[in-house]
């Protein structure tokens, strides 16, 4: 899901001019009012700097971001059976540890500050980028609650024979302060775990065939993660943002659990592909509204 929604001018090459980030457009490009569904064409930095000046005490619920891992390196992997180049775009390649925590404690800074008081911020990200996002949460005072692990079952093999095979993200949940009282809905996870406290690794597969039916995204996550993301820490009809949205995973994992979806994305490409998942999303839900 993570694409160059933040990165101001596209790029973070030579200096870190977020700054710039109120001279580029926001526009609505999908609505659903009644369904509680919008999509942003925005560069998110502006986005919530916008939303933190009209509402100071903060106006999501939840926000889940899954930003660039910076791991478009020229390296390669296996997909579908063949070698190909791990290269996602430019808005995933890394511009140095410096540039890139810089970029990561922007974008943190203004997610804590959209979140409401007891909201939670869930971010996932692989070696590439997640120490980096954990220390910066910790530079700005966010609470902690649990490291997520996200086991795949059917990882890519590791051509190189050099390294253990990558079968995992991490996902970091954390409340807003020290003082935030998080939602936590631990009967319904137990519930969905045979009557067992459900623990930290959650094994899922990659997203199914039929989730990129209407067109794919480098790194796309699956529904289910979204949904169990979702319903773990969120009530129905809370808002829920997420500031890259990419193809839009956490809006259709919205709308099938009945909260509200605000999401931006900068690329035309993710634009057109959001717009024709969460119409779907609309269709299959059959008009479900949040209250």
């Amino acid at each position: 899901m993570s694409s160059q929604a933040a990165r101001g001018e596209g790029s973070l090459g030579g200096q870190f001019h977020y700054s710039s980030a109120g001279s580029l457009p926001s526009e609505c490009v999908f609505e659903d009012a009644c369904a509680g569904v919008w999509l942003y064409q925005a560069n998110c930095l502006a986005f919530m700097d916008n939303v933190a000046e009209n509402h100071p005490e903060g106006r999501f619920d939840l926000v889940f971001a899954d930003p660039p891992y910076f791991l478009s390196n020229g390296g390669i992997t296996c997909h579908a059976g063949r070698m190909v180049r791990v290269d996602k775009g430019d808005w995933d390649q890394s511009q140095g540890p410096e540039l890139n925590h810089e970029f990561n404690l922007a974008w943190l800074s203004r997610c804590q500050r959209v979140l409401k008081p007891n909201g939670t911020l869930w971010v996932s990200g692989t070696h590439h980028v997640i120490h980096s996002i954990g220390f910066a949460m910790q530079q700005l005072g966010f609470k902690i609650l649990n490291d997520i692990v996200w086991e795949k079952p059917n990882p890519p093999p590791n051509l190189s024979c050099r390294y253990f095979t990558h079968a995992g993200e991490t996902i970091i949940w954390a409340g807003r302060n020290k003082q935030a009282r998080h939602v936590f809905n631990y009967e319904l996870m137990r519930s969905h775990n045979s009557g067992k406290q459900m623990k930290s690794i959650w094994r899922m597969t990659s997203p199914r065939k039929e989730e990129k039916a209407l067109g794919k995204h480098p790194t796309q996550k699956p529904v289910a993660l979204l949904e169990r993301v979702i319903l773990s820490a969120s009530n129905e009809s809370d808002s829920v943002f997420d500031p890259f949205a990419g193809s839009s995973t956490t809006g259709v994992a919205a709308i099938r659990t009945k909260r509200r979806f605000i999401g931006c994305e900068l690329q035309d490409e993710f634009i057109a592909l959001s717009q024709r998942r969460l119409a779907q999303a609309l269709r299959d839900a059959g008009g479900a509204q949040p209250a």
